[in-house]
């Protein structure tokens, strides 16, 4: 299976990083944001580097949606998993409309309620994972996971 892997950078990239066992055993491509440490960190792995920053930037939206088309147009993922934050959201609903399977793990430290970019992403999500049995009982489509 091919996975594109989109996070921001700091605690979502590490997120992702834990989930290491799970996206080692496919071919993966990383969408993130480009800092001195995740060239380090990502080294060995192809990355597209998305535009910032996002949160409430009209431009980068959707120079990050075209992005989002390109990527998704060339690599032909059959899964985008995102850890969020902001550049989560035009690559899920790109990969949707595209066909594609979505995925987005919420953050560890949202206990009560789920993220802006969770919740703008939700109606486009095949799978939501929480890491808290209150946002499972809360949103029908999330499942219960720890990493």
């Amino acid at each position: 299976m091919k996975i594109l892997l989109i996070s921001s950078t700091g605690g979502h990239l590490n997120a992702l990083q834990k989930l290491q066992s799970f996206w080692q055993k496919h071919e993966c491509c990383w969408v993130t944001f480009k800092t001195d440490s995740t060239e380090l960190l990502l080294d060995a792995e192809k990355v597209y580097w998305a535009y910032s920053p996002t949160n409430r930037n009209i431009p980068n939206l959707f120079k990050n949606l075209y992005l989002a088309y390109q990527v998704i147009k060339k690599e032909k993922p059959q899964l985008v998993l995102s850890t969020g934050a902001g550049i989560a959201v035009p690559f899920i609903i790109m990969a949707k409309f595209c066909g594609v399977k979505t995925a987005f793990i919420e953050s560890f430290t949202r206990v009560q309620e789920l993220s802006l970019s969770a919740r703008l992403v939700l109606p486009f999500l095949d799978k939501l994972y929480v890491q808290w049995e209150e946002l499972e009982a809360k949103y029908s489509k999330a499942e219960l996971i720890r990493i």
